[in-house]
């Protein structure tokens, strides 16, 4: 692979593909409509977060947003919390999917590792949902009551969120890879009158049995009238007992859909923290908000169109899932896959993006990265003609992962690299497609986002890293917390650093033109002799030394003693980590990144431990290795891979000596 640098121009957009921008065309009607002529995506930025109310009432117009009532004002206050949004608008997140809908038109799209390309029409989509409403409706659901999914990323999952969504209940998913007191810790907190399950679900090859794990859960939710059982691996013809409906019962009955008109700011759903320490946090954002923003992103910023075909690797516990469902909001093919994304090699993604004709792929910067590991090269061997642009977020995506993308995938493509998060099922950091694609940059800041840069003392910074800050409210901010008083874990959460003032807990440098980079979490900073680095920089140094799969960095820095900053890596099958690779390590750290972050030592582990989400969990084993009680640091349920925390355990201990008493 040839050598990139941080900020070379990988693409840039042809006069024509400017021109048939989505982009383009807001941008066109605003100067038609409202006689704005804005030319720049920085001018149109820059209007959109000083006119803030102008820009949200366009978008509204804009994409044709639909309200029984007519809204009083676009927003009562800027606050946060608390900002008032379309005050007396009445609508439904749902009406607004099947305003699209075309009978014979595909809506969904589904594949697993042993269940071949399945495909859903809009007909079919919309006599289920209604079927699954009707059924939530006998079971005397109402608006406002909440109904709780253990769910994989299949179509009746879509269908169940719907449903429930359509008759105004709110609706709150955990992934099937998520343990029982995982799961517990989640939805004890919401108390829901409904639970939908599968029976098992796969990944990998391996078929997991979750009965028990239903009964265990059943148990454990005592506000629940009913179960709904969808059998994934294995068909059933009778319920376990009279409190079990079976899915493919419910779906038989003919019903007519309809939809509960609700206020801008009614509950949509329930997502939750990644619950690293303590009890996930409940996250509520409302129809409103998420439609609006789904809607901006989506059919303005993404370039999607009802000819799009959309596809995000997720899994149901993961605000992607949300985010890929907001596809059907713009009428695109919304392409779902269960299982492992490395399945067969590495290569079953990239054979799904031919077979589905997928126009946005959606991806991580970690699975970029094993492909980059595994030398994946899938343009020599799928028809990726159809794809128009790869989507990348969880982590920062690295230089050279931007370099893969335009010499192993697809050399005419739009990569868009994005940051945001659950608190609000969006990215506030993306991609335009009327900007050149800068290797290791974000192209640009969202529109409605006032994103800034700031130092300590409040005040914004250019081309300096600085604290991930919004100074203004989005429409699909957090409503509130579940059982959350007085805002009590929201204010603590977001606004305890710059009062009214969004903190969003990331390291970010803002240049003139509004490119951006991510370094990491600001929370898990490096802090070398006063000398500050966010932890991806490092990972991006060791991770392209042969034979690293993965690692994690931690700084023990402790007030008034000396630092000390262990390296973990995961080396590839059959390697050791003897001197030589110690050196090649250290060697990449001192060139690439500076001498002064060379770590204190370098240890092999067999994994990283990682959330259900798939992110690594710098802040808790930081808190371990500091001699935190492992109950303290850690939320054990909220792991992937628990098991991953021994050796840490141990290395506490003997770190202990010197770094807590000595």
């Amino acid at each position: 692979m040839k050598t990139v640098t941080d900020g070379t121009i990988l693409w840039t957009p042809t006069e024509e593909q400017i021109q048939q921008s989505s982009i383009y065309r807001y941008m066109n009607w605003l100067q038609e409509k409202k006689g704005m002529k804005l030319q720049t995506h920085q001018q149109l930025w820059t209007w959109s977060v000083e006119h803030l109310e102008k820009f949200w009432e366009t978008v509204w117009e804009y994409c044709g947003v639909q309200s029984s009532h007519p809204y009083q004002c676009v927003l009562e206050k800027r606050a946060m919390p608390g900002a008032q949004w379309f005050p007396g608008a009445r609508l439904n997140y749902v009406e607004h999917v099947f305003r699209h809908a075309q009978d014979e038109k595909t809506a969904l799209i589904f594949r697993s590792e042993n269940i071949a390309q399945r495909e859903i029409t809009w007909k079919e989509l919309k006599e289920q949902t209604a079927a699954v409403a009707s059924a939530l409706k006998k079971l005397g659901v109402k608006r406002g009551d909440r109904v709780a999914a253990y769910m994989p990323n299949i179509p009746e999952t879509v269908i169940a969120f719907l449903a429930c969504a359509s008759i105004g209940a709110i609706w709150s998913s955990c992934s099937t890879d998520f343990g029982a007191g995982s799961v517990i810790d989640r939805f004890q907190q919401i108390d829901p009158v409904v639970f939908i399950t599968v029976d098992g679900c796969q990944y990998n090859g391996k078929s997991f049995d979750k009965r028990d794990v239903m009964n265990e859960l059943r148990q454990k939710l005592p506000s629940l009238k009913k179960t709904i059982l969808v059998s994934y691996l294995n068909e059933q013809t009778k319920a376990p007992d009279d409190s079990v409906w079976l899915w493919s019962d419910l779906i038989q009955e003919q019903s007519q859909l309809s939809y509960e008109h609700v206020p801008f700011d009614h509950p949509l759903w329930i997502l939750y923290s990644s619950g690293t320490t303590g009890l996930p946090k409940p996250i509520v954002q409302g129809h409103g908000g998420i439609l609006l923003e789904h809607l901006k992103i989506l059919m303005i910023e993404q370039n999607m169109t009802a000819d799009s075909t959309f596809f995000w690797f997720t899994t149901t516990g993961w605000m992607m899932w949300n985010f890929l469902i907001g596809g059907l909001l713009v009428g695109a093919k919304v392409v779902l896959y269960d299982g492992s994304p490395t399945f067969r090699d590495g290569h079953i993604l990239w054979e799904l993006a031919e077979q589905a004709q997928i126009t946005h792929f959606g991806t991580s910067a970690a699975f970029i990265n094993i492909c980059m590991k595994l030398g994946i090269s899938p343009k020599e061997q799928y028809d990726l003609s159809y794809l128009q642009a790869v989507l990348s977020t969880g982590s920062p995506l690295t230089t050279e992962g931007f370099a893969w993308v335009y010499e192993h995938v697809k050399k005419d493509v739009w990569l868009v690299s994005c940051s945001g998060g659950t608190d609000v099922c969006t990215a506030f950091v993306g991609g335009s497609p009327i900007l050149p694609v800068r290797a290791g940059m974000l192209q640009c800041r969202a529109l409605g986002a006032s994103v800034q840069s700031f130092a300590e003392n409040g005040q914004p910074l250019i081309n300096e890293v600085g604290e991930l800050v919004i100074t203004a409210p989005m429409p699909s901010m957090p409503l509130f917390f579940w059982n959350d008083e007085n805002y009590k874990r929201y204010k603590e959460s977001y606004f305890d650093t710059y009062p009214g003032v969004w903190k969003h807990g990331d390291w970010i440098k803002i240049d003139e033109q509004g490119s951006c980079v991510i370094y990491g979490r600001s929370d898990s900073t490096i802090n070398r002799a006063g000398v500050r680095m966010g932890t991806s920089e490092i990972y991006r140094a060791v991770e392209t030394v042969d034979g690293v799969i993965e690692s994690l960095v931690i700084d023990l820095e402790i007030m008034g003693r000396q630092s000390f900053m262990p390296l973990f890596v995961v080396l590839q099958p059959g390697r050791k980590l003897d001197e030589e690779l110690k050196h090649k390590v250290k060697e990449a750290i001192k060139t690439k990144v500076s001498p002064r972050f060379i770590p204190d030592e370098i240890y092999q582990v067999e994994q990283i431990p990682k959330t259900l989400n798939g992110k690594k969990m710098e802040i808790p084993i930081r808190k371990v290795l500091l001699g935190f009680p492992l109950e303290k640091a850690v939320n054990v349920g909220s792991m992937a891979n628990p098991e991953s925390l021994a050796f840490f355990v141990e290395l506490a201990k003997k770190l202990e000596s010197p770094m807590l008493n000595g």
